[in-house]
């Protein structure tokens, strides 16, 4: 006897499984889900760095020719209460300079880009009352910061050379600049840790006693021919002076052709009442680059091996060169590119002396990250299939991961589609400025460490962090 009972009707889950069960494109369809999947594996930009929504601003406040206690006790301090008030900032941090203010401001997670610095810009310009405008305070200045302000790749340059310093490398890292700048993807290319260059006035006490000319006479007259940029503070015992190279003095001889007075019908020349020369100014932050002695660990301590390799290790003078990347491009592809680069010009821009380690590389890491990921979720996937073949058998085992992987491929597809980066190691980062060691938040507050492989000191006096509660 048949048992002619009607079957239980199919729900729209059940039809649509039908309608693929009996249609012939099915395994077309499959096949071209997996083919897309590998095609978005292999395209999908790569970063380690999380696309999130964190908006960072410096706010720079000029304040030329004012001292640091100047500038946090006039400038910083009373920003920091001023800014901290924004609805949805999160922290708010200040560095002070001679003649210049830095205040960071950073937002919560996830409020708008463009609403974080509408609100900003207007907070500091219905607020311009706090400014000490007649002191010689100039307009504050916004920068956005953002995610690709983090370099994807930096450079350390040395030399074993005792007579090549920081100058000489700076020198050199300021020449690639500008070669690393074409390769494509890449954003900003900075150097860091050098000296930077200045004409130096060494003033002679008897020479200007001579001729009647006082210190105060020879600052006007630098401050005047120099367009009002800052004229550095008196250094060396009151008798030298750091100018920073402007439109007009951009070197020592035109610097040293000052007229600086007029004495019985005759101009007085700078050169006449100070030495001028061109150089290095007196450093405000150092970089130095350690090397380890190859197998230092491996000797057992005292012993004679494990001196001579400690004796092996050394601390070399260096720079720091990071390139940043445009937003949505691969990190991959432009840190290798990077590096493609700097090998081509060894022995060519970049003397033979002068070593280039690879002191950070996001693109590497991320590649790394990326197939380590992938591999995990092929194990994973060749778990479940296992673990179904024992409970049920393989043709359920077939259909659990054919269905596993193509819903893997589908969804990295669409992911790539929609603008989406592969990001394996999502870790909101705070250094996504320019770091300072010691500089601490207004409002839930933490030191920023200096950048990997540049461990920088600031010298005495050159940056006062404001230490905020």
């Amino acid at each position: 006897m048949t048992d002619k009972s009607p079957s239980p009707a199919l729900g729209v889950s059940g039809r649509i499984a039908a309608f693929f069960q009996r249609a012939q494109i099915t395994p077309l369809l499959a096949l071209v889900a997996f083919l897309l999947g590998l095609f978005a594996v292999g395209v999908t930009p790569r970063e380690e760095e999380p696309q999130i929504n964190v908006t960072m601003a410096n706010v720079l406040i000029p304040f030329p020719g004012a001292a640091v206690k100047d500038v946090e006790q006039m400038v910083a301090g009373p920003a920091e209460q001023v800014l901290a008030q924004i609805t949805g900032v999160e922290h708010v941090m200040s560095v002070s300079r001679p003649g210049l203010a830095i205040i960071t401001v950073q937002f919560k997670v996830g409020v708008p880009r463009t609403e974080a610095l509408v609100r900003l810009y207007d907070t500091v310009n219905s607020n311009a009352d706090w400014l000490p405008r007649d002191l010689g305070v100039l307009a504050p200045l916004i920068k956005p910061k953002g995610i690709d302000d983090v370099p994807i790749v930096t450079l350390t340059l040395y030399s074993t050379n005792e007579a090549s310093g920081p100058y000489d490398l700076e020198r050199v890292a300021h020449s690639i600049e500008a070669d690393l700048k074409r390769v494509p993807g890449t954003r900003e290319v900075v150097t860091v840790g050098g000296p930077g260059r200045a004409v130096m006035v060494e003033i002679d006490p008897t020479r200007m006693a001579g001729v009647g000319v006082t210190v105060a006479d020879l600052r006007q007259a630098l401050a005047s021919a120099n367009l009002g940029l800052p004229v550095g503070e008196l250094i060396s015992g009151n008798r030298s002076v750091a100018i920073e190279s402007g439109p007009f003095l951009r070197q020592a001889s035109e610097v040293g052709d000052l007229i600086v007075a007029v004495r019985a019908g005759k101009p007085v020349y700078l050169r006449d009442v100070a030495t001028v020369r061109d150089g290095p100014p007196p450093a405000t932050r150092y970089v130095w680059h350690g090397v380890a002695a190859h197998g230092a660990a491996a000797q057992p301590s005292g012993s004679a091996a494990s001196g001579a390799a400690a004796a092996a290790a050394a601390e070399y003078p260096a720079v720091t060169v990071s390139v940043t990347k445009k937003p949505g491009e691969n990190a991959i592809d432009v840190a290798n590119a990077v590096m493609t680069r700097v090998e081509a010009l060894r022995n060519t821009v970049i003397p033979g002396d002068v070593m280039v380690a690879e002191t950070r590389n996001y693109g590497a890491s991320a590649n790394d990250k990326a197939q380590k990921l992938i591999t995990k979720l092929l194990f994973a996937t060749a778990s479940v299939v296992a673990l179904v073949f024992i409970a049920l058998g393989k043709r359920e085992a077939a259909i659990v991961g054919s269905a596993v992987i193509l819903t893997l491929t589908v969804t990295l597809f669409a992911s790539w589609a929609w603008g989406l980066h592969a990001q394996p190691g999502v870790a909101v980062r705070a250094d996504l400025l320019d770091r300072h060691p010691g500089r601490r938040c207004h409002r839930g507050g933490g030191k920023h460490p200096p950048p990997p492989g540049a461990a920088s000191a600031p010298h005495p006096g050159a940056d006062h962090p404001r230490r905020g509660g």
